[in-house]
Protein backbone atom coordinates (compact mmCIF):
# COMPACT_ATOMS: atom_id res chain seq x y z
CA UNK A 1 0.00 0.00 0.00
CA UNK A 2 3.28 2.23 0.87
CA UNK A 3 4.42 1.55 -2.17
CA UNK A 4 1.27 2.24 -4.55
CA UNK A 5 0.93 5.50 -2.43
CA UNK A 6 4.71 6.88 -3.28
CA UNK A 7 3.97 5.90 -6.99
CA UNK A 8 1.04 7.71 -7.16
CA UNK A 9 2.57 11.15 -5.50
CA UNK A 10 5.25 10.88 -8.09
CA UNK A 11 2.96 10.43 -11.02
CA UNK A 12 1.24 13.53 -9.57
CA UNK A 13 4.25 15.54 -9.52
CA UNK A 14 5.27 14.59 -12.82
CA UNK A 15 2.14 15.95 -13.76
CA UNK A 16 2.03 18.95 -12.42
CA UNK A 17 5.40 19.76 -13.67
CA UNK A 18 3.59 18.69 -16.94
CA UNK A 19 0.94 21.28 -16.03
CA UNK A 20 3.52 23.92 -16.00
CA UNK A 21 5.41 23.49 -18.77
CA UNK A 22 2.92 23.09 -20.94
CA UNK A 23 1.46 26.44 -19.91
CA UNK A 24 4.64 28.27 -20.30
CA UNK A 25 5.06 26.82 -24.07
CA UNK A 26 1.73 28.48 -24.83
CA UNK A 27 2.70 31.69 -23.47
CA UNK A 28 6.20 30.99 -25.28
CA UNK A 29 4.03 30.37 -28.30
CA UNK A 30 2.03 33.37 -28.36
CA UNK A 31 5.13 35.76 -27.60
CA UNK A 32 6.67 34.36 -30.56
CA UNK A 33 3.91 35.46 -32.93
CA UNK A 34 3.73 38.75 -31.57
CA UNK A 35 6.25 41.92 -31.40
CA UNK A 36 7.96 42.37 -28.48
CA UNK A 37 7.58 45.42 -26.60
CA UNK A 38 11.11 47.36 -25.33
CA UNK A 39 12.24 46.39 -21.89
CA UNK A 40 12.80 49.42 -19.79
CA UNK A 41 15.93 50.68 -18.65
CA UNK A 42 18.10 49.30 -16.03
CA UNK A 43 18.04 52.37 -13.58
CA UNK A 44 18.13 53.58 -10.28
CA UNK A 45 14.50 53.84 -9.80
CA UNK A 46 14.40 50.31 -11.05
CA UNK A 47 17.13 48.71 -8.89
CA UNK A 48 14.44 51.11 -6.03
CA UNK A 49 11.24 49.32 -7.12
CA UNK A 50 12.98 46.08 -6.91
CA UNK A 51 14.38 46.27 -3.77
CA UNK A 52 10.87 47.39 -1.97
CA UNK A 53 9.53 44.17 -3.89
CA UNK A 54 11.67 42.09 -2.49
CA UNK A 55 11.42 43.69 0.84
CA UNK A 56 7.52 43.67 0.91
CA UNK A 57 7.99 39.92 -0.43
CA UNK A 58 10.56 39.05 2.72
CA UNK A 59 7.63 40.92 4.93
CA UNK A 60 4.99 39.04 3.83
CA UNK A 61 6.67 36.10 4.79
CA UNK A 62 7.35 37.01 8.33
CA UNK A 63 4.02 38.42 8.57
CA UNK A 64 2.85 35.08 7.70
CA UNK A 65 4.71 33.61 10.41
CA UNK A 66 2.54 35.99 13.26
CA UNK A 67 -0.96 35.02 11.22
CA UNK A 68 0.44 31.53 11.88
CA UNK A 69 1.16 33.02 15.60
CA UNK A 70 -2.18 34.79 15.86
CA UNK A 71 -3.84 31.16 14.90
CA UNK A 72 -1.95 29.07 17.58
CA UNK A 73 -2.65 31.53 20.39
CA UNK A 74 -6.25 31.22 19.63
CA UNK A 75 -5.95 27.79 20.06
CA UNK A 76 -4.50 28.26 22.95
CA UNK A 77 -1.07 27.13 21.80
CA UNK A 78 1.62 30.04 22.66
CA UNK A 79 4.62 28.64 20.75
CA UNK A 80 7.92 31.66 20.29
CA UNK A 81 7.66 33.63 17.12
CA UNK A 82 11.44 32.93 15.98
CA UNK A 83 10.41 29.07 16.13
CA UNK A 84 7.60 29.40 14.24
CA UNK A 85 9.28 31.65 11.57
CA UNK A 86 11.88 28.96 11.32
CA UNK A 87 9.26 26.09 10.64
CA UNK A 88 7.54 28.42 7.93
CA UNK A 89 10.73 29.73 6.09
CA UNK A 90 11.35 25.51 5.98
CA UNK A 91 8.21 25.27 4.77
CA UNK A 92 8.74 27.92 2.13
CA UNK A 93 11.66 26.66 0.95
CA UNK A 94 10.05 22.85 0.34
CA UNK A 95 7.36 24.51 -1.01
CA UNK A 96 9.22 26.87 -3.63
CA UNK A 97 12.60 25.43 -4.11
CA UNK A 98 12.19 21.19 -3.85
CA UNK A 99 10.27 19.67 -6.14
CA UNK A 100 9.06 17.27 -3.49
CA UNK A 101 5.48 15.56 -3.13
CA UNK A 102 5.96 16.37 0.66
CA UNK A 103 4.19 20.38 0.76
CA UNK A 104 5.36 22.62 3.09
CA UNK A 105 2.44 22.86 5.15
CA UNK A 106 2.89 19.23 5.59
CA UNK A 107 6.28 20.24 7.28
CA UNK A 108 5.03 22.80 9.68
CA UNK A 109 2.67 20.48 11.12
CA UNK A 110 5.59 17.73 11.27
CA UNK A 111 7.94 19.94 13.05
CA UNK A 112 5.42 22.26 14.89
CA UNK A 113 3.72 18.74 16.44
CA UNK A 114 7.91 17.92 17.26
CA UNK A 115 8.03 20.90 19.69
CA UNK A 116 4.69 20.59 21.16
CA UNK A 117 3.65 17.34 21.01
CA UNK A 118 -0.08 18.62 20.22
CA UNK A 119 -0.42 17.18 16.99
CA UNK A 120 -4.35 17.56 16.71
CA UNK A 121 -3.49 21.62 17.38
CA UNK A 122 -0.75 21.81 15.16
CA UNK A 123 -2.79 20.29 11.85
CA UNK A 124 -5.51 22.58 13.19
CA UNK A 125 -3.86 25.95 13.33
CA UNK A 126 -1.97 25.53 9.55
CA UNK A 127 -5.52 24.47 8.38
CA UNK A 128 -7.07 27.85 10.06
CA UNK A 129 -4.22 30.20 8.79
CA UNK A 130 -5.02 28.73 5.06
CA UNK A 131 -8.78 29.44 5.43
CA UNK A 132 -8.33 32.68 6.42
CA UNK A 133 -7.16 33.24 2.84
CA UNK A 134 -11.03 31.96 1.83
CA UNK A 135 -12.63 35.06 3.62
CA UNK A 136 -10.00 38.05 2.83
CA UNK A 137 -8.88 37.23 -0.52
CA UNK A 138 -12.30 37.69 -2.04
CA UNK A 139 -12.75 40.71 0.34
CA UNK A 140 -9.97 42.34 -1.41
CA UNK A 141 -11.05 41.44 -4.56
CA UNK A 142 -14.51 42.91 -4.37
CA UNK A 143 -13.07 46.32 -2.65
CA UNK A 144 -10.81 46.71 -5.44
CA UNK A 145 -13.99 46.23 -8.20
CA UNK A 146 -15.70 48.37 -5.52
CA UNK A 147 -13.11 51.38 -5.62
CA UNK A 148 -12.58 51.12 -9.36
CA UNK A 149 -15.49 50.81 -11.76
CA UNK A 150 -13.98 50.89 -14.32
CA UNK A 151 -12.27 47.44 -13.43
CA UNK A 152 -15.85 45.86 -14.06
CA UNK A 153 -16.16 46.23 -17.66
CA UNK A 154 -12.80 44.23 -18.93
CA UNK A 155 -14.97 41.38 -19.59
CA UNK A 156 -13.50 37.78 -19.61
CA UNK A 157 -10.69 38.97 -16.88
CA UNK A 158 -13.87 40.69 -15.32
CA UNK A 159 -15.61 38.16 -14.87
CA UNK A 160 -13.12 35.09 -14.44
CA UNK A 161 -11.44 37.27 -10.88
CA UNK A 162 -15.05 37.48 -9.74
CA UNK A 163 -15.46 33.72 -10.29
CA UNK A 164 -11.91 32.73 -8.98
CA UNK A 165 -12.93 35.36 -5.84
CA UNK A 166 -16.39 33.62 -5.01
CA UNK A 167 -15.32 30.24 -5.07
CA UNK A 168 -13.45 30.40 -1.99
CA UNK A 169 -16.96 31.42 -0.41
CA UNK A 170 -18.89 28.79 -1.80
CA UNK A 171 -16.56 26.16 -1.23
CA UNK A 172 -16.21 27.06 2.51
CA UNK A 173 -19.90 27.28 3.21
CA UNK A 174 -19.75 23.14 1.46
CA UNK A 175 -17.09 22.69 3.92
CA UNK A 176 -19.02 24.34 7.03
CA UNK A 177 -21.96 22.32 5.94
CA UNK A 178 -20.14 18.85 5.70
CA UNK A 179 -18.63 19.83 9.06
CA UNK A 180 -22.07 19.86 9.98
CA UNK A 181 -22.71 16.57 8.86
CA UNK A 182 -19.83 14.55 9.90
CA UNK A 183 -19.22 16.60 12.92
CA UNK A 184 -15.40 15.10 14.48
CA UNK A 185 -12.43 16.78 16.00
CA UNK A 186 -10.33 13.56 16.61
CA UNK A 187 -7.79 14.64 13.78
CA UNK A 188 -5.57 11.93 15.16
CA UNK A 189 -7.88 8.96 13.63
CA UNK A 190 -9.72 10.65 10.65
CA UNK A 191 -8.31 10.25 7.35
CA UNK A 192 -8.26 12.17 3.77
CA UNK A 193 -10.82 14.73 3.63
CA UNK A 194 -12.72 13.94 7.05
CA UNK A 195 -9.07 14.63 8.80
CA UNK A 196 -9.51 18.15 7.39
CA UNK A 197 -13.05 18.58 8.26
CA UNK A 198 -12.12 17.50 12.31
CA UNK A 199 -8.91 20.09 12.36
CA UNK A 200 -11.50 22.66 11.56
CA UNK A 201 -14.16 21.41 13.54
CA UNK A 202 -11.49 21.76 16.58
CA UNK A 203 -10.46 25.13 15.47
CA UNK A 204 -13.71 26.56 15.50
CA UNK A 205 -14.85 24.99 18.38
CA UNK A 206 -11.75 26.39 20.65
CA UNK A 207 -12.19 30.14 18.57
CA UNK A 208 -15.80 30.04 20.15
CA UNK A 209 -14.01 30.19 23.65
CA UNK A 210 -12.38 33.20 22.76
CA UNK A 211 -14.52 35.04 19.82
CA UNK A 212 -12.19 38.04 19.98
CA UNK A 213 -9.29 36.89 18.82
CA UNK A 214 -11.20 36.06 15.52
CA UNK A 215 -10.60 39.69 14.72
CA UNK A 216 -6.97 39.07 15.28
CA UNK A 217 -6.81 36.30 13.30
CA UNK A 218 -7.84 38.28 10.55
CA UNK A 219 -6.38 41.28 10.87
CA UNK A 220 -3.41 39.30 10.77
CA UNK A 221 -4.66 37.74 7.71
CA UNK A 222 -5.56 40.94 5.69
CA UNK A 223 -1.86 42.48 6.78
CA UNK A 224 -0.58 39.59 5.08
CA UNK A 225 -2.57 39.85 1.65
CA UNK A 226 -1.97 43.66 1.55
CA UNK A 227 1.30 43.40 1.95
CA UNK A 228 1.85 41.00 -0.86
CA UNK A 229 -0.61 43.42 -3.71
CA UNK A 230 2.10 46.03 -2.38
CA UNK A 231 5.36 43.82 -3.33
CA UNK A 232 3.42 43.21 -7.08
CA UNK A 233 2.90 46.75 -7.26
CA UNK A 234 6.17 47.67 -6.45
CA UNK A 235 7.16 44.49 -9.11
CA UNK A 236 5.00 45.88 -11.93
CA UNK A 237 6.52 49.62 -11.63
CA UNK A 238 10.14 47.68 -11.80
CA UNK A 239 9.37 46.85 -14.93
CA UNK A 240 7.35 49.80 -16.28
CA UNK A 241 3.91 48.10 -16.10
CA UNK A 242 1.92 51.30 -15.28
CA UNK A 243 -1.80 49.76 -15.56
CA UNK A 244 -1.17 47.18 -12.74
CA UNK A 245 -1.51 49.75 -10.07
CA UNK A 246 -3.36 49.50 -6.70
CA UNK A 247 -7.05 48.80 -7.55
CA UNK A 248 -5.72 46.34 -10.54
CA UNK A 249 -4.10 44.71 -8.60
CA UNK A 250 -6.56 44.66 -5.14
CA UNK A 251 -9.10 43.06 -7.95
CA UNK A 252 -6.88 41.18 -9.69
CA UNK A 253 -3.93 39.61 -7.87
CA UNK A 254 -5.87 37.76 -5.56
CA UNK A 255 -7.52 35.08 -7.95
CA UNK A 256 -3.77 34.88 -9.31
CA UNK A 257 -2.84 34.02 -6.04
CA UNK A 258 -5.58 31.34 -5.10
CA UNK A 259 -5.28 29.94 -8.55
CA UNK A 260 -1.42 29.06 -8.41
CA UNK A 261 -1.76 27.01 -4.89
CA UNK A 262 -4.70 24.77 -6.59
CA UNK A 263 -2.09 21.55 -7.11
CA UNK A 264 -2.30 21.27 -10.38
CA UNK A 265 1.45 23.02 -11.30
CA UNK A 266 4.53 23.41 -9.45
CA UNK A 267 4.95 26.35 -7.72
CA UNK A 268 2.01 28.11 -9.58
CA UNK A 269 3.86 27.90 -12.27
CA UNK A 270 2.48 28.39 -16.06
CA UNK A 271 -1.00 29.20 -14.23
CA UNK A 272 0.73 32.42 -12.34
CA UNK A 273 1.45 33.81 -15.99
CA UNK A 274 -1.67 33.06 -17.76
CA UNK A 275 -3.88 34.81 -15.43
CA UNK A 276 -1.55 37.68 -15.42
CA UNK A 277 -1.76 37.67 -19.07
CA UNK A 278 -5.94 37.14 -18.92
CA UNK A 279 -6.41 40.15 -16.35
CA UNK A 280 -3.71 42.31 -17.97
CA UNK A 281 -4.17 42.39 -21.40
CA UNK A 282 -7.71 44.85 -20.82
CA UNK A 283 -5.63 47.17 -19.42
CA UNK A 284 -3.30 48.01 -22.16
CA UNK A 285 -0.48 45.19 -20.77
CA UNK A 286 1.16 43.54 -23.65
CA UNK A 287 1.45 39.60 -22.79
CA UNK A 288 5.30 39.97 -22.54
CA UNK A 289 5.22 42.39 -19.99
CA UNK A 290 2.50 40.32 -17.79
CA UNK A 291 3.90 37.30 -18.12
CA UNK A 292 7.43 39.24 -16.95
CA UNK A 293 5.08 40.29 -13.51
CA UNK A 294 4.18 36.90 -12.77
CA UNK A 295 7.72 35.56 -13.55
CA UNK A 296 9.30 38.68 -11.28
CA UNK A 297 7.09 37.70 -8.97
CA UNK A 298 8.03 34.01 -8.55
CA UNK A 299 11.69 34.78 -9.20
CA UNK A 300 10.92 37.07 -5.49
CA UNK A 301 9.44 34.62 -3.73
CA UNK A 302 11.99 31.95 -4.94
CA UNK A 303 14.88 34.28 -3.65
CA UNK A 304 13.14 34.90 -0.40
CA UNK A 305 12.29 31.00 0.00
CA UNK A 306 16.01 30.62 -0.41
CA UNK A 307 16.31 31.95 3.00
CA UNK A 308 15.04 28.64 4.18
CA UNK A 309 17.78 26.27 3.18
CA UNK A 310 19.05 26.67 6.76
CA UNK A 311 15.75 26.20 8.96
CA UNK A 312 15.37 23.15 6.51
CA UNK A 313 18.58 21.67 7.24
CA UNK A 314 18.86 21.78 11.04
CA UNK A 315 15.16 23.26 12.22
CA UNK A 316 13.42 19.52 12.42
CA UNK A 317 15.33 18.71 15.92
CA UNK A 318 12.44 18.36 18.85
CA UNK A 319 12.17 21.58 21.26
CA UNK A 320 9.52 21.81 23.59
CA UNK A 321 8.37 25.74 22.83
CA UNK A 322 5.15 25.91 24.48
CA UNK A 323 4.79 28.88 26.98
Amino acid sequence: MERSSTTKQRWVLALRIAVSVAMLAVLVDKLARSPSPDLPDFTASTAGWLAGAAALTLAGVLLSAVRWQVVLAALGQHVGYSRLLSHYLAGQFVANVLPTTIGGDVLRVSRLAKDSGETPASFASVVLERLTGWIVLPVITFVGFAVNPGLRRLGNATRVALFVAAAPIVLLGAVLWAMARHHSEDVMHETGWRRFLAAIALGLNRLRRQPSQILGVLGAGFAYQLVLVGAAVMAARAIDIRPAGPTALCAFLPAVLIAQVLPISISGVGVREFLFALFLRPLGVATEQAIALGLLLYLLNLVVSLLGAPAFAVGGRTRRVLA
